[in-house]
């Protein structure tokens, strides 16, 4: 099929290269612009155009897809299909009825539970045992299209958002070829989505970041996976920034939530619950990430260890 790409950060990568190992036309890739990066601000492009790049795909970076040259851009370019992953900009109308086969797009969650910018963070912070891929027919609502195939996946226990994100880039770049090939010989479904149990994965913010002790350390330990690789779970240290990137289960101690307890050695805190949490990898104020253990043997304890 001939396919014009709308995609940007990494987890769109494998799902374009995926199309072009299937022998797809991938004519054209629409991906956001450049941005200043790093401490000299350079400007950096974003994956897909990279590889875009690399494979003499022509690129086009428009600021919006709201005007009527980049409609008319599109039209000329004559695609079956629009294939969209996490491109991060909003498709008007006029440009989701431009192609004969629809819009189809690449979404990180079990449909109809996850819509939004962040489904991968918001299904590890909150719990989830299992999430997925959907492929989907874009409409001009926020993820509300006709799902068309699923897979899924067990989030596992100790498992972060960004180890999962790489699983579920894989997993969609599997998935979009499966549904291309339905949707060109005529034998896709399309599955209409259940407003019931839906819930929205609003955009990670900084402010999320702050740990409350006050919760059981189940909750915590979901958050702290589910920040990293960011923003990254935090409390304080002895007034300075603590980021705190991996944790595990401790054994249950009644003591006061953000107490530190060091037998053994281990970087333990007490939480909510009567629960505690072993503290793995942490990143102090202006120091590089260590292992709890280690940081625990420099630097002296105290019940002024967190925010209460």
């Amino acid at each position: 099929m001939r396919i014009v790409f709308m995609g940007t950060p990494d987890f769109a990568v494998p799902c374009l290269k995926s199309l072009i190992d299937a022998g797809h036309d991938v004519c054209a890739v629409f991906t956001q612009p450049d941005k200043p990066k790093g401490r000299g601000y350079a400007l950096t492009p974003p994956p897909v155009k990279v590889l875009a790049g690399e494979k003499n795909i022509e690129v086009f970076q428009p600021k919006t897809l709201r005007t009527a040259e980049a409609a008319e851009t599109i039209r000329n370019l004559n695609p079956d299909v629009i294939v969209v992953v996490a491109y991060g900009k909003i498709l008007p109308k006029e440009v989701l009825e431009i192609p004969p086969y629809g819009c189809i797009n690449v979404h990180a969650s079990l449909l109809p539970k996850y819509r939004g910018a962040a489904p991968i963070q918001w299904s590890v912070i909150n719990g989830e045992k299992m999430t997925g891929v959907t492929t989907m027919y874009m409409s001009e609502g926020l993820d509300t299209g006709d799902m068309l195939l699923t897979a899924r996946t067990e989030i596992g226990p100790e498992e972060t958002s960004g180890e999962l994100h790489d699983r579920l880039s894989l997993m969609g770049a599997d998935l979009i070829v499966k549904t291309l090939q339905k949707v060109e010989d005529g034998t896709i479904q399309r599955i209409p989505q259940s407003e019931e149990n839906t819930c929205y994965a609003s955009m990670l913010t900084k402010e999320l970041s702050r740990i409350d002790w006050n919760q059981p350390a189940g909750t915590i330990h979901n958050l702290v996976r589910g920040l990293s690789p960011w923003p990254v779970a935090n409390t304080t240290y002895h007034g300075k920034l603590l980021k705190i990137h991996r944790t595990g289960p401790a054994v249950q101690y009644k003591r006061k939530p953000g107490e530190i307890l060091t037998a053994g050695g281990s970087f333990v805190v007490c939480c909510g619950g009567k629960t505690a949490l072993e503290l793995l990898e942490v990143q102090y104020e202006g120091g590089k990430k260590m292992n709890g253990k280690d940081f625990l043997r420099g630097h002296p304890t105290g019940e002024d260890f967190m925010v209460k």
